[in-house]
């Protein structure tokens, strides 16, 4: 994502005639926290190509709206969320070029077992607002109130939706070394 990924107010305007207040403070956003969105998105839709257009669609939205935000970060993020949300509805379908994300974790150069990669897996594996709160509160480390506000949603389904996740990641989680040993422990 790194040298590929370069966003800047001039790239997203696409030409469209906006008022802005200060470019330069978009480009500061776009810089501190481009990364982070991408990653999100990727994060929230297991597909990094899909995580750089769902950033990239968020931050022209920031950018159109940019005097009238009050705090352009948060309202990137809901956007995100709410992308990302929606392609997993169907509502954004559109044809996509390109190789297949693989499930498959390339193996360890060491011969040791990875349990990041089980841990992502297993979160890919969680329903959307289930993956969306585990991504949120504890990728982005957010307060469960933070999390309700990017979401839409009240702080109580924050909890139980977290909680409903946690528990099914330590049932997925426990089963691995299971299978992983042929069913013999």
């Amino acid at each position: 994502m790194g040298a590929s990924f370069r966003l800047t107010a001039e790239a997203i305007s696409g030409g469209m005639l906006v008022d802005v207040v200060d470019e330069r403070e978009f480009e500061a956003l776009v810089r501190s926290h481009g990364t982070m969105l991408v990653r999100l998105g990727a994060a929230l839709t297991a597909d990094p190509g899909i995580g750089e257009e769902v950033a990239q669609s968020a931050l022209e939205r920031v950018y159109v709206r940019w005097g009238r935000l009050d705090d352009p970060l948060a309202y990137a993020r809901q956007v995100v969320v709410n992308l990302c949300r929606d392609r997993g509805r169907g509502v954004l379908r559109r044809e996509r070029v390109g190789l297949p994300l693989s499930d498959v974790a390339a193996p360890d150069a060491i011969g040791e077992h990875d349990d990041r990669d089980e841990l992502v897996r297993a979160v890919r594996g969680l329903p959307y607002r289930q993956r969306a709160v585990v991504v949120l509160r504890f990728w982005l480390d957010m307060t469960e109130q933070q999390a309700a506000d990017a979401l839409g949603v009240g702080v109580g389904t924050v909890k139980s939706q977290t909680s409903r996740a946690v528990r099914r990641l330590r049932q997925v989680l426990d089963a691995e070394p299971a299978k992983s040993l042929g069913g013999r422990l």
